[in-house]
Order: C-alpha cells, then sequence, then structure tokens
C-alpha cells in the first residue's frame, strides 16, 4: 500500500532519538500529513523554532530540529521571525497549515483564502499520488506539437533536416522571422498556433524577439519535439502563462482555446471561446481562486480517458462475447490458402456465375458464327479468316448491344430485388456489369470493323474475277470498289455508330464525367454530368442505325438470317417501357416543395409533398427532375425520410451544374433563401406565391440498402453526403422501436383485461411476428466528414435517435477528419473541451448534438474488431456510400474478418 511518510527528529533535549510517523493511503488528502500539524500544535504553548527542510524534487518536508525560540521574538512575531529567507516564505506559501496560532488570529479575514488554498493543495498531493500510482501515464501520446516521428534517432534528424532546409528557404539574413516560424517547423496551416509557441520558448530564455537564428531555432526545435510528455505540458502551459507567474486565469485559457480553434478552422468555437474556458475553470478551480496552476492542467489531461469514457455513449464491445481472432487463422499455409479461397467463392459466386454464364454465351455465339461462315466456301476462298473472325465479333456485339440495356432497366431491378431472384443474382452490381458489358462492346468493334476494313474489304476488291465469281451474286453482277463499301448503307450506319458510341464513351469516363478534365471554352462544355448525360442519349440513334445495319447484309438475304432484330427487340422494348412508364409516373408524381433549408457545406434540405400511392423502402432512392432548368435532365437522390412519414425529403450537395442551377431557381423565388453559414427555412406559401420550381419525382429505385432488414446488424458508414441512405434507415428503425413498444403496451393492457387463455395466446404470437417483421437487431452508424456544419444536416434526427434509442441499440459515431487527430496539442484542449462539455451537459460541442464527436479518422479494423466481438455467430451487413478508396478497404475487412472470426459481415456498396 502507498503510505505518506513524515520524519522528523524530535526531543525536547536536543536528543538525536527520531520519531517517523506513517500514513495510510486513505489520509493522502491531509495535507502534508495529519501527524506533523497536530505535533506542531502540541508544541504551540511554548515557543519553539523549528527547523523544516524541502526537498524541491518532490516536495518532501523534513524536520531537521526543534529549540526554544530566541528571547527577541516575542509572541506576536509567531513562530518564525519576520527576517524569514525565501524558502521559508515558500514554505509558508505552499502549505497553508504552517501558520502560527497568532498570525491566523490577525489575519482572520483571510480565512476563506487560507482554507481554499489548503483545500487546493490536498488536490495537489491527491492528484501527484495518483499519478504516482500509475506511472505508466507519464508515457501518454498526447500533446504532440509536431507530427509523429519514425521510431529511432534517424528519422528525428532527418526531420530537422527538413527544418533546416526550410529555415534555408524562408531566412532572411540568417533570421527567421516570428510568422515564418510554423511554416518552418510544419505547422503550415496553423500560423497562429505556431506564433503562441514562439513566444512562450522565446519568454523561457527571457526575451522578447521577433526574429531567431538557426541556432536558437535547432534549440527551439529540440524542446517541442522532446518526447517527454512533461516537457510537452510545460511548454503548453507556458503559451497560456504570459506573465510567467505559475498561473493561468481564465483569460489564458480562453486564449489556448483560441489559438486550437483557430488551427483546426472551427470558427463555431471560437465564439464560444469564454464560455468553455469558464467551463475548464468551474473544472480545475473549485476553490475560486481565479487561477489554475501546472499540476492541475496535468490532472486534466491525465483523467482525459475518464472523461472521454464517461461521455462516450455504449459502443465499446463486451468482454464476455470476445472472440480469440487469432484461434480462426489457421497456421498451415495449404489450410490458409483453402480458407482464402473458400471465402472468396462465398463472396464473389454471384457475380462468378452470371460472369461464366456471359462469357460462355459469347464464346458460343463467337464461335457458331465462325463456324458458319467457314463453311461458306465462296466468301472463304476471297476473305479467308477476316470474315468469320469479323462476323463472330458481330454475333457477341449483337448480344451485348442487348444485354447492355437490361442492367439500366431500374423499374424491372426494382422488381426483382424484391424477389428471391436477389439471392443468386447480385442487383448491387448493375453499373458494374453494364460497364463490363460497355467494355465488350468497345473491343467488338474494334475486332469487327478492324478486320472488315483492313482485312476483308481490301481481300475482296483485290480479288481475282475467277475467286470473285462465286460472290458476284451477292453483289448485283458488280466487283465493289473500297469506296463503294464504305459509302453503302452498310458501311455508313457502321461508320456513324462508331463516332456515336466513341463520343458516348468517352464522355461516360469517370475523368470527363466528373469534371476532372478541364478543357479551353468552348470545349470545357463536354466535361460534367450534362455531357455524360446527353451523351448517352445519342446511344438512342445507334439503335435506330443497328437495325438498318442489320438488314443491309451482302452475303445474307433471308430473313431469319439477318438475326439482329432478334437479339435486341426484347430488352430495346423492355427499355422503351421503362421510359414510358417513368414519362407518365412523374407527371402524376408532381410534388410541392414544403420546406427548404439552405444548410452549411453548400447542402440544400427539400420537404417535398408525398405523391399520393407513393411507396418506397428505407435506403431507396428517387430521380428529381425542374423543368425550369431542364425538361429532359432526371438526377438521382437518397430518400432521407421514413416509409411512414407523411413527406418526401432528400438533401442535396450542390457541386454539379444542375444542383447549383437548383439552387440559384430557389434562391431567385424567394430572397431568404440566400446562402450562408445557418440554416434558413422557407415555407411554401411564400414558395408558391414567389413562383418556386416545380419538381417531377420518379421512382422509388432499389438499392443496395433497402435489403438492411435481412441481416442480424448493421454497420453503415457515410462518407459526408454519403450518409443520406442511411438517415431514411435510422429514422425507420426508431419508428420500428416505437411501434413495437406501443403495440407491447397495447398487449399488455388487452393480456390484463383477457382471460389467461386468450393472454397466453396473445402473448405466444406477438415475438413470432416481431421477429419476422424485423430482424435487425443492432446498428452501428459511423458518419466521417471534413466540415463541421455538416452535423447540422441531420441534428434533429441525431438527436432523437439518441433520446429514444434508451437500450443501445442504435449506436452513432461522427467523425470529423478536418481537425487535428486525437493526441495533437492543437487538439488537446479541444479534445478536453468537448469531453467535459458533453459530461456535464451531455452536448457535443461541435455536432450539437448528444453524440459524441471524435477527431480524424475511423481506425477501421478496430472498428470491425468491436462489432466481431460484441455479435458473435451474426451476420452483419456493411452498407457504404462514398469515395471508391474507403470502399476497398471496408471490402478487404470484411472479407478478412468473415474468416478470422465467427461473425460474417457482408459488404454493400452505393451505386447510381
Amino acid at each position: 500500500m502507498t503510505t505518506a511518510t513524515v520524519t522528523a527528529s524530535f526531543s525536547p533535549k536536543r536528543s538525536s532519538n527520531g520519531h517517523r510517523f506513517e500514513q495510510p493511503e486513505e489520509t493522502t488528502s491531509s495535507l502534508g500529513g495529519a501527524m506533523l500539524p497536530k505535533f506542531l500544535s502540541d508544541l504551540s504553548q511554548d515557543l519553539v523554532e523549528v527547523t523544516l527542510e524541502l526537498n524541491d524534487d518532490n516536495d518532501e518536508i523534513v524536520l531537521c530540529s526543534v529549540a526554544p525560540a530566541a528571547d527577541d521574538v516575542s509572541a506576536a512575531d509567531g513562530i518564525l521571525p519576520r527576517s524569514m529567507s525565501a524558502t521559508s516564505r515558500r514554505i509558508r506559501r505552499t502549505f497553508g497549515w504552517l501558520r502560527s496560532a497568532s498570525s491566523r488570529t490577525t489575519e482572520s479575514n483571510s480565512e476563506p483564502v487560507e482554507f481554499a488554498l489548503s483545500a487546493r493543495e490536498a488536490r495537489r498531493l491527491k492528484a501527484k499520488l495518483q499519478r504516482t500510482r500509475s506511472s505508466a501515464r507519464r508515457a501518454l501520446d498526447g500533446l504532440r506539437f509536431i507530427s509523429r516521428t519514425t521510431v529511432g534517432a534517424n528519422g528525428a534528424e532527418e526531420q530537422w533536416k527538413q527544418v533546416e532546409a526550410r529555415f534555408e528557404s524562408l531566412a532572411d539574413d540568417g533570421l527567421l522571422a516570428r510568422p515564418d516560424f510554423g511554416e518552418c517547423i510544419g505547422m503550415v496551416d496553423s500560423e497562429e498556433f505556431a506564433v503562441g509557441i514562439f513566444d512562450a520558448l522565446a519568454r523561457r530564455r527571457g526575451q522578447n524577439i521577433t526574429k531567431i537564428t538557426k541556432e536558437e531555432l535547432r534549440e527551439f526545435w529540440l524542446q517541442i519535439s522532446d518526447s517527454s510528455f512533461d516537457a510537452r505540458l510545460q511548454i503548453f502551459f507556458d503559451m497560456a502563462d504570459s506573465n510567467e507567474d505559475g498561473r493561468i486565469t481564465r483569460g489564458g485559457v480562453q486564449e489556448l482555446i483560441m489559438l486550437s480553434a483557430s488551427a483546426n478552422k472551427l470558427s463555431k468555437l471560437k465564439e464560444q471561446a469564454e464560455e468553455y474556458a469558464s467551463l475548464i475553470m468551474e473544472e480545475l478551480d473549485p476553490e475560486n481562486l481565479g487561477y489554475i496552476e501546472l499540476w492541475q492542467l496535468e490532472a486534466l489531461l491525465l483523467q482525459r480517458d475518464v472523461y472521454i469514457n464517461y461521455s462516450r455513449p455504449l459502443s465499446t464491445a463486451s468482454v464476455a462475447w470476445s472472440q480469440n481472432l487469432s484461434s480462426f487463422m489457421p497456421r498451415n499455409l495449404f489450410r490458409r490458402l483453402s480458407r482464402s479461397l473458400q471465402c472468396f467463392m462465398l463472396e464473389n459466386w454471384q457475380r462468378g456465375w452470371i460472369i461464366l454464364l456471359w462469357v460462355i454465351a459469347m464464346a458460343s455465339l463467337f464461335a457458331w458464327k465462325f463456324d458458319q461462315y467457314r463453311k461458306n466456301r465462296a466468301a472463304f476462298q476471297v476473305m479467308r479468316y477476316c470474315l468469320p473472325v469479323a462476323k463472330g465479333a458481330a454475333e457477341t456485339l449483337k448480344l451485348n448491344m442487348a444485354l447492355i440495356l437490361l442492367p439500366v432497366c431500374r423499374n424491372t431491378l426494382t422488381w426483382l430485388r424484391s424477389t428471391r431472384a436477389r439471392s443468386f443474382i447480385p442487383f448491387d452490381d448493375n453499373i458494374n456489369f453494364h460497364k463490363i458489358i460497355a467494355f465488350a462492346i468497345a473491343v467488338g468493334i474494334i475486332v469487327h470493323a478492324g478486320n472488315h476494313l483492313t482485312c476483308d474489304f481490301p481481300r475482296l476488291v483485290n480479288s481475282s474475277p475467277e475467286k470473285f465469281a462465286p460472290l458476284s451474286s451477292d453483289f448485283h453482277g458488280t466487283k465493289p470498289t473500297y469506296k463503294f463499301l464504305l459509302t453503302g448503307a452498310e458501311g455508313v450506319t457502321g461508320i456513324l455508330m462508331v463516332i456515336l458510341i466513341a463520343i458516348s464513351f468517352t464522355l461516360a469516363a469517370r475523368r470527363f464525367r466528373r469534371n476532372m478534365v478541364r478543357l479551353p471554352a468552348p470545349f470545357n462544355k463536354l466535361t460534367g454530368f450534362n455531357a455524360f448525360w446527353y451523351s448517352h442519349h445519342l446511344l438512342g440513334l445507334v439503335y435506330v442505325l443497328l437495325l438498318i445495319h442489320g438488314s443491309c447484309l451482302y452475303l445474307a438475304h433471308k430473313w431469319y438470317e439477318k438475326t439482329t432484330w432478334m437479339y435486341i427487340s426484347v430488352p430495346l422494348l423492355l427499355y422503351i417501357a421503362e421510359r414510358s412508364v417513368r414519362t407518365c409516373r412523374s407527371q402524376h408524381y408532381s410534388v410541392k416543395i414544403l420546406k427548404v433549408s439552405v444548410l452549411p457545406g453548400n447542402v440544400i434540405s427539400l420537404i417535398m409533398s408525398k405523391p399520393p400511392g407513393f411507396k418506397y423502402k428505407s435506403g431507396q432512392y428517387i430521380f428529381l427532375q425542374c423543368p425550369t432548368i431542364s425538361p429532359f435532365e432526371w438526377h438521382p437522390f437518397s430518400i432521407t425520410s421514413a416509409p411512414g412519414d407523411d413527406h418526401l425529403s432528400v438533401h442535396i450537395r450542390t457541386v454539379g451544374d444542375w444542383t447549383q442551377e437548383l439552387k440559384r431557381v430557389i434562391a431567385e423565388g424567394d430572397d431568404s433563401t440566400s446562402v450562408d453559414h445557418q440554416a434558413r427555412l422557407v415555407h411554401i406559401g411564400n414558395l408558391d406565391q414567389r413562383g418556386q420550381p416545380r419538381l417531377f419525382v420518379d421512382g422509388p429505385y432499389g438499392a443496395p440498402a433497402q435489403e438492411y432488414r435481412n441481416y442480424d446488424v448493421l454497420l453503415l458508414v457515410g462518407l459526408g453526403i454519403g450518409a443520406t441512405p442511411f438517415i431514411s434507415i435510422l429514422r425507420d428503425l426508431l419508428n420500428s422501436t416505437k411501434t413495437a413498444e406501443e403495440q407491447m403496451d397495447s398487449n399488455t393492457e388487452t393480456s390484463r383485461s383477457e382471460d389467461s387463455q386468450n393472454s397466453f395466446t396473445s402473448s405466444s404470437l406477438t415475438p413470432g411476428d416481431k421477429k419476422k417483421s424485423q430482424r435487425t437487431t443492432n446498428a452501428h452508424f459511423y458518419w466521417v466528414t471534413r466540415e463541421p456544419g455538416s452535423f447540422e444536416w441531420f441534428k434533429g434526427v441525431m438527436d432523437e435517435v439518441a433520446e429514444m434509442d434508451q437500450k443501445g441499440q442504435i449506436e452513432l459515431h461522427n467523425y470529423l477528419t478536418s481537425v487535428y487527430e486525437e493526441g495533437d496539442a492543437r487538439s488537446t484542449l479541444i479534445t478536453m473541451v468537448q469531453a467535459l462539455n458533453h459530461a456535464k451537459h451531455g452536448v457535443d460541442i461541435l455536432s450539437g448534438t448528444r453524440v459524441r464527436t471524435h477527431f480524424a479518422r475511423p481506425n477501421w479494423k478496430e472498428v470491425f474488431t468491436k462489432i466481431a466481438s460484441k455479435h458473435p455467430y451474426s451476420t452483419v451487413g456493411v452498407f457504404y456510400c462514398g469515395m471508391p478508396m474507403l470502399a476497398k478497404e471496408l471490402k478487404v475487412l470484411s472479407h478478412e474478418l468473415s474468416h478470422k472470426t465467427s461473425t460474417r459481415f457482408e459488404f454493400h456498396k452505393e451505386y447510381f
């Protein structure tokens, strides 16, 4: 057990006998140990001279000697003479109980201050002992003033070389200016914070300077790169201790908060710095002395995890459910490869059999047509293998031109999602399959057209009369020229199709579609979503040309030999029917804008009237058309309202030309919708009177997230605006929970009023019905964004979920990546303010909700591991909407954890 020990050598006759007083741990709050004040009070009847020794390293007091006071010391002078040394004054200032009775009497009006000092000293000693018990906290990974360095001396030396190189480029006459200090040490975006460090380090040297030499920079660098937590803490404290008295007032704390907020570009936090400074002072200065000292700031940082854990929602896995992940990894290499192959097949078998069937179909058609024209002796003698290869490629082109329409028949796919076909057809990959077929079409065109233009056409034109004679009937008895073959119906339609398809495919490429290619005017109109949208409609003309092309064959004359129409007629009619239904339905689904919210981050929230008979599932999306902007353009947006709501809502980020135009049109309809960083609401009465745009809705259409009820547990991951598909799911889960609770209450009341037999029947049916209607038991929602204002988009939903979810079924995790990661000195105080405010008031300082915001990016491997530990032998649906790079990481983790643990993760990515 840890003890507080006071050593005193005492004898009224100045003997050398010693007494050792040991206090148990429970008395550590008594200042300096309880026995020493009592011992001194016993001697207070007669004036004595007490000699104390103060150990500067650990603040230990040793009583060296006690002797009768000198004759010239009067009772009014107290125990110690007025001519005490500086050390004696420090002892009295530090240990408030070292006061004589007469001093306490003459200073009766300062008793509250003395009591406050005593209470603070008690807390200081207690904090010191607590830190001693947990020495591992000294290695707290926090208060880093520079980025993580490479382990070892070589890494630190390499970083100094980079700083030195920047010094050479920034220095003027060998001196580095104070404003350039941040850029020089690597704090490019934190100039104000870096200047605060500069001033603190300069004050240590007793200087008030604006420029430093390389040697001084080296000294500064060694201090801020010191791996010791104590050294970092002292620098951090000195940044606010401008008068170097070892104390920080509320103004100093406020200055630190403002520097941290400025470094992280948190304007809202900067405005409320005074309020949060008061919060910290209230926590660290309960005695109301008006200042805090170094040990109090240290105690706050060392108790960081206590505050954070107190404010954190139920988001950690239960130890009782912990899985031994290593036990699931086969040690044998062959077994490991076999397990990996098994998991790969399990994850990709749906895609595999579709692709295999498609490849077999193409290969069979190519072989059939190749063999057919190889047996045509007359044509084969003239054009050899060029003709069979070209015709085989043409047959695959017919198939692919038909199949490419099916993945974009959205109404059909939405219906098929609700059937058993979803168990063996990967509907989530419809756009990927669409792209694969498009690539196969491009290859087929190259093979088909290339063979015609460079092989069989030249052979036919240059053939001898004897070899051409058997083919003369196919060309009306006249040997064709190369020009004739190109300018005929078959040649013209073929060339036009190649040109249109090349345009459409090029503008559909990712770099063109997402406006990543910068072209000079007027060619800049060829990039962006509009160019992709309109160019894709050129393919309608391609199908007309394809029908003409397929009916004007030189070597086929019977109707059943011209098979192009047989391939494309059914898919083309299905697609035309879909577009017709879409047009008719959109006219019927004309909606009114009930409310418009212009939110931070260039986001518009539209709340619209719900068309009669419009039914949808959570996770689905709709297409919107604004005739005021364009009568042809339709754009997809995820539905953020729940199926049970009496309205439709979408959140639109204005990043493209159409969305920016929509924002402009709405703003023109009512001047009060001007864009700023506050959400502004505009009601429908004003909108209609000012000519707000009319909107048409088409849908709903199926999306991966709509099947969320097929999983035991949900892991929902949204990046920025990618959170929209999952807001509807959260609302739906919330509504389901409310309904279930109301139904349970209703059944309870009914069972009380009915006889025991009816009560038993009711209770036996209800759980089964509930389980059948909703399989999902838990949901984990991770929202990662760069902009603090984004949290206002769904603030109401977050608060409602946090308030209603008493059982902890839905876990909400917000991550803000624009703030420096936890542990960086620039975010340390923000982390503490956030944890304090959340622990005391239950509100996050950044999102304004009950959901606590984390800094930097999530550790996804840790997230998956915790979910696997918390939900063993469960099926987890991982739904993601965001950038492709993270999708790859989440997919790999889903695959990895599925065969390392008993929990199976099934990954789905949102596509439009």
